[in-house]
């Protein structure tokens, strides 16, 4: 074989190994969910792509295949190629024709090994890299087609390395996982909005990540923190409450216990002197029961489909202060007081407003009759 022949060859063999990299990694960086609406769309090698992310082991199979074929006949003909060109060019110089040969082939070894990095894998992993979605588009369909070529020897590959990953104790997998954990996606958002991917100004993305891991004691008013009324209130009481608040809800205690809640739409009856009569039963709300330990996104759900925006929360079920409250309760009243009506404050350990729960999961809600602090 020529030298140029040779050095024809070598252009051609790190074309084939940059396309087999190129496609190594345009498969596992490219996304199911940017390729999937293409294939509806009808878009040119789409479908051929959307195969390779289903079937990433088999086209790592052939692209690992094809590089390896080609980077060993890469230097089974450059290095000689290259060689005999430098080895006149060193000799003219007045080295020994014996040490010619030797410096010609480690400098050929050098360039090839150069050349193999930089054209052959480098620039095709990085443009890859860059675009992934259109480097697969144009290089799924070729991939595919040679796949079909070499089909025996590739199924004898895979599951060849496959037993050995049995054997490991591990299960093969055709595909990469396309699904991620809250923690994983929170860090995708992180990213995506440092990168101007996306716009979080008021943290809705991030807040609604967080809310599926938050719990009610999290978000709850402990027992200390609260504003209690009496039943024996009056409508001008509980509007004075309000303008030192900005509360709209306020939990009604009696001997302890807490009996409801009263909301500031529960007044708007009371004209002249009924501002100054107790408010009466009758307008005390109920309260639902949540635990301590229940999710806000429960919680949110409970109110949602009872109507009711306060809810009175009790210790987790089968804590000691659960278990010595409801024998006390049961002792003294022979039912239980986890459900509905009155609520042992022994047993409450604090009050959880829907106002709250949205909090958790946009960040901080006025209360419509709040007053802006300055």
């Amino acid at each position: 074989m020529s030298p140029m022949v040779g050095l024809l060859i070598t252009v051609a063999l790190l074309g084939v190994n940059a396309f087999f990299v190129a496609g190594e990694f345009a498969t596992t960086s490219s996304r199911r969910s940017q390729i999937e609406p293409l294939v509806e769309q009808r878009r040119r090698g789409s479908a051929k792509a959307l195969y390779a992310l289903e079937h990433v082991s088999h086209m790592l199979s052939i692209c690992q295949l094809g590089v390896t074929v080609a980077s060993t006949t890469l230097g089974a003909v450059a290095e000689p190629a290259i060689a005999h060109l430098l080895v006149h060019p060193l000799t003219s110089i007045g080295l020994p024709a014996s040490s010619s040969h030797l410096v010609a082939l480690v400098i050929a070894l050098l360039l090839v090994v150069f050349l193999h990095v930089v054209f052959g894998e480098m620039v095709p992993k990085n443009i890859s890299i860059a675009m992934p979605q259109n480097a697969l588009l144009t290089l799924a369909p070729p991939l595919v087609a040679i796949g079909k070529v070499v089909a025996p020897v590739i199924y004898a590959m895979d599951h060849t390395a496959n037993w050995f990953v049995r054997l490991a104790g591990l299960t093969p997998r055709t595909e990469i996982a396309a699904a991620f954990t809250t923690e994983e996606v929170a860090s995708i958002v992180e990213r995506s909005e440092e990168e101007g991917k996306i716009h979080d100004d008021l943290g809705l993305l991030s807040g609604s990540l967080e809310f599926t891991d938050r719990t009610v004691g999290e978000a709850m008013v402990p027992l200390a923190d609260l504003v209690t009324l009496t039943p024996e209130c009056t409508p001008a009481q509980l509007e004075h409450e309000v303008s030192v608040t900005g509360f709209s809800r306020f939990p009604v205690s009696q001997h302890g216990r807490i009996t409801g809640y009263l909301h500031v739409k529960d007044v708007l009856y009371a004209q002249g002197a009924e501002h100054d009569r107790p408010i009466g039963a009758e307008h005390i709300r109920q309260m639902e029961t949540v635990r301590v330990d229940d999710e806000v996104e429960d919680a949110m759900r409970q109110m949602q489909r009872t109507g009711i925006h306060c809810a009175a929360v009790v210790p987790e079920a089968g804590s000691a202060t659960d278990v010595d409250a409801a024998t006390d309760a049961s002792a003294t009243t022979g039912t239980s007081t986890t459900t509905g009506g009155s609520i042992d404050t022994d047993r409450m350990i604090g009050v959880i407003f829907l106002e709250d729960i949205l909090e958790e999961l946009v960040g901080e809600v006025r209360d419509t009759l709040q007053r802006p602090q300055i």
